[in-house]
């Protein structure tokens, strides 16, 4: 499937989860890899949408600066990642298929879902307060994935989805 949206375009919307020591996944065979690993793997089904932007990326980047984090950090991009993101959202069929959403897996099967209906009401406090609490119960990887240091640089991309260009290739 082709994107919906211009790669380019959306690239700071990932990149501040990259800073953060997130790693996209593009492909089934990608998606698929890390749920077969052993361990707990957050998967962050990112969006153009404003609710991703205002609270979604930034509690997730604020979460991984607990004492205790997922084994693997990945995410999807909804519009482009296509197969990938469709395959993610398999692996959850008890979730309402939504952009943004956040999935802790552990051992491949889900545990944790935070879908966009309780996003959208959340603010970055909530967000981060929640996926910290999942991460004490389900996970036992020493946080934080990335210095203060660099996570005092992450810039959040505040650009609303109406703006993000359509893919023309």
């Amino acid at each position: 499937m082709q994107p919906l949206y211009d790669p380019e375009a959306v690239r700071p919307m990932w990149e501040e989860l990259a800073q953060c020591g997130v790693t996209p996944l593009r492909t089934v065979a990608e998606v698929d890899g890390v749920l077969a690993m052993p361990g707990t793997a957050l998967i962050v089904v990112n969006s153009v949408c404003g609710c991703a932007a205002g609270s979604a990326r930034p509690g997730v980047t604020h979460a991984l600066q607990s004492a205790v984090i997922p084994d693997h950090l990945n995410t999807v991009f909804a519009g482009v990642d296509r197969e990938a993101t469709e395959h993610v959202r398999e692996r959850m069929p008890e979730v309402q298929p939504s952009s943004p959403s956040i999935a802790l897996f552990k051992d491949g099967k889900l545990v944790y879902a935070l879908e966009r209906r309780h996003i959208e009401r959340m603010n970055v406090d909530e967000i981060s307060g929640e996926l910290e609490k999942a991460f004490r119960q389900h996970c036992a990887r020493k946080g934080p994935s990335v210095p203060t240091e660099v996570y005092d640089e992450v810039a959040h991309a505040q650009q609303c989805g109406s703006q993000v260009p359509r893919f023309g290739g």
